[in-house]
């Protein structure tokens, strides 16, 4: 790695990390540049354990040695900045010291993401970004061994998934849906009985469901307002319901996801 003092917000070489507010990227599914940012030194680690390519790294001077640790090996500019530079030039306050700008890896296809799997996390339309990163972290945490997002969702690799993840999103084997049909001909060509989560007459409990479970499973979880599409409650093979107590009809959408990772893998 290169180690270069930047003592200046203005300069260009730090453009990759400028204005990099919750709303200016919450619009971008896929960062220009083909770019993402991880932040903080074990996101970063992470990242790089997984075979991603870092760009640059920005980091304050109390961090150098954190990072020089991660990729001290590689061929990549480290920008040592003062705290209030750091600040400026992102937007908000690097509590964790360093911030990476990462190349994007390209997504392996759904049929090389769920083969070998047993069971599938399926996210539609997951807009709210702490959410995905939520839900990734219950699938690594409770064995999903891959996850596939929606066309529409959020980005994984947006900083607040990264961070809420705590970088699981680099060890979950993912890939984002082209579109539905074709993912739904693929998984259930794989022999993956579909599962719907959703409120229905029809439905039946998740214990229920767990006690006949089937050999390969895809848990689709619908966006946190409006729930599952008509065209993925149309394509499911089964429709599952969690049983709620006290007046309650759901859960929020990754706590969802862990109960019924949880109830399917052990």
């Amino acid at each position: 790695m290169e180690l270069l003092t930047v003592t200046d917000a203005d300069d260009r070489r730090l453009d990759d990390y400028r204005g990099l507010t919750d709303t200016a990227l919450r619009t971008r599914s896929d960062p220009s540049g083909g770019l993402y940012i991880a932040e903080s030194t074990k996101v970063i680690a992470r990242a790089v354990a997984a075979g991603h390519r870092p760009r640059s790294v920005l980091v304050q001077e109390r961090r150098v040695d954190d990072i020089r640790a991660i990729v001290g090996d590689l061929d990549v500019p480290v920008y040592i900045v003062p705290d209030a530079v750091a600040e400026a030039v992102t937007g908000f306050a690097v509590h964790r010291g360093t911030i990476a700008s990462m190349h994007r890896p390209e997504l392996p296809s759904v049929r090389e993401v769920i083969e070998g799997a047993s069971v599938v996390l399926v996210l539609e339309n997951i807009g709210d970004h702490t959410n995905v990163g939520a839900a990734f972290r219950a699938a690594a945490g409770l064995g999903a061994d891959a996850v596939l997002v929606s066309p529409g969702g959020a980005d994984p690799l947006y900083r607040r998934s990264v961070r809420v993840s705590m970088g699981t999103v680099f060890q979950v084997p993912w890939t984002r849906i082209v579109d539905w049909d074709s993912a739904i001909t693929d998984l259930h060509a794989a022999g993956f009985d579909i599962a719907a989560l959703a409120l229905r007459d029809d439905a039946v409990t998740l214990d229920a469901y767990v006690a006949n479970r089937p050999e390969r499973v895809a848990l689709v979880m619908g966006s946190e307002g409006d729930g599952l599409s008509r065209t993925v409650i149309d394509a499911a093979d089964t429709i599952v319901t969690i049983p709620m107590a006290g007046g309650v009809d759901s859960l929020n959408v990754a706590s969802a996801a862990a109960v019924a990772l949880w109830a399917v893998t052990t």
